[in-house]
């Protein structure tokens, strides 16, 4: 199996959570998302990256080998003065 691209990783995710904005960078390998989801409303850091992990399912053990997010809800992104994606590493 080939590794995922982020077209994939972001195409796992949308399908698992309602996203107001998704935007995923990659190498195949390691992986950067900016996240914008209602449902992340009073979630934690950890249990945001909870939600997106099991959106992912046993993909995120299977096939995605890292995975960076920046995860914010609708009026987070909306105050967020930088809306520029995770830089690569």
């Amino acid at each position: 199996m080939s590794d995922p691209t982020p077209n994939d990783v972001q195409r796992y995710i949308a399908q698992g959570l309602a996203c107001e904005h998704l935007e995923v960078l990659g190498d195949g390998q390691h992986f950067f998302a900016t996240i914008v989801c209602a449902a992340f409303e009073g979630a934690s850091r950890v249990a945001r990256h909870q939600l997106v992990y099991r959106a992912l399912g046993d993909k995120m053990r299977a096939e995605i080998h890292a995975l960076s997010m920046k995860t914010l809800t609708p009026a987070e992104w909306a105050a967020s003065p930088d809306k520029t994606p995770l830089p690569h590493h």
